[in-house]
């Protein structure tokens, strides 16, 4: 991969190693957008380093965030067996424990991993086995949020919102919208997010990256969504500021991958620490760790070294993620525990 970003952020010894070893809450990272290069070779032995980077993984700055999803589709090829997408959880869990990850919310499609005679429902259920094996050999609690996409028809929106539902009490938490904000609209999903609502299920969306505010705001009207992906255009607004507070939405941020998919130039211009200092509720995220080419501990580590983030604005940022998550209150409080009572 790129050079490591722990050896670029100038991080102080001690500094690197708190960040290493802090308990962390991850909210928004996608299972065919994280495939290890390790995992890869075992697909492809004859695929070298080169060829997995030049493939797998993003420019340093994509053209816009649709350039950016089309590096997600040699991952999509290879995830479309049972034992390729199981293999591919395992492969996401041993990640998270290097980022000393206790909670994920891991996310995918399900209508993307058909290609090859899979049905839905099929696909959901092997990777709730796979993460429940996952958790156990990581020691890691998470959940299953399955996403439908922006170029999806009403039908396959639906279609996702009815796998939500048939799977609510199997660790399946939250229907999500994702993929191209600014080349289609709303239209074809507010029926799916009615759906889910209307059975006491979850609700959350990708809006405010490649589109301005404007997006924040429809999504929060027309689906009634409880946190919103990314959302980091919502700078622009401060009507738009006092209403997440007002409503306690929480964004998740994922710095770099913003920066690669060309929504910021550079990370110091990015609104991650204005928006944390003007009081908005946000976690920090990889989001796509292959095509971004990050890992949670560089996300901390490059927060500190550019707005000075300490172990106390990263531990709040994680209970404010798990208040926001869709755990249960036990398990919550118990994590929340486990992270406040860390130092």
């Amino acid at each position: 991969m790129k050079e490591q970003l722990s050896n670029r952020v100038g991080c102080t010894d001690d500094m690197h190693e708190k960040i290493n070893l802090m308990p962390k809450v991850e909210l928004h990272v996608h299972l065919d957008t994280c495939l290890s290069f390790h995992y890869v070779k075992q697909a492809n032995p004859s695929i070298s380093f080169n060829e997995f980077a030049s493939a797998f993984i993003a420019p340093e700055k994509c053209e816009d965030l649709g350039d950016f999803l089309k590096c997600i589709e040699p991952q999509l090829d290879i995830l479309q067996t049972k034992m390729a997408i199981s293999l591919a959880v395992n492969d996401l869990f041993e990640q998270l424990q290097n980022d000393n990850v206790i909670y994920v919310e891991l996310r995918f499609a399900p209508l993307l991993h058909l290609r090859k005679g899979l049905k839905s429902a099929e696909v959901v259920e092997v990777v709730l086995d796979a993460m429940e094996q996952a958790k156990e050999k990581y020691a890691i609690e998470a959940r299953l949020i399955l996403c439908t996409l922006r170029h999806f028809t009403e039908q396959q929106s639906l279609e996702t919102a009815q796998l939500v539902i048939d799977y609510q009490g199997s660790n399946v938490v939250a229907l999500d919208l994702a993929a191209d904000e600014a080349r289609f609209t709303l239209s074809n999903h507010q029926a799916a997010f009615d759906y889910v609502r209307s059975y006491g299920g979850h609700v959350i969306a990708h809006a405010g990256e490649a589109l301005g505010y404007e997006s924040v705001l429809e999504t929060l009207d027309k689906l009634k969504v409880s946190r919103i992906g990314h959302g980091v255009r919502s700078i622009e607004s401060d009507e738009i500021i006092e209403r997440l507070k007002l409503n306690k939405i929480l964004l998740e941020v994922c710095p770099s991958c913003n920066i690669t998919c060309n929504v910021f130039d550079s990370i110091q211009v990015h609104p991650v620490n204005e928006l944390k200092k003007r009081g908005v509720r946000l976690n920090i995220n990889t989001d796509a760790r292959t095509v971004a080419n990050t890992t949670l501990n560089q996300e901390y580590q490059l927060l500190h070294k550019v707005f000075n983030w300490t172990i106390d604005d990263f531990i709040q940022c994680n209970v404010h993620a798990l208040e926001a998550s869709f755990l249960n209150d036990i398990v919550r409080e118990q994590l929340t525990n486990k992270i406040k009572n860390w130092l």
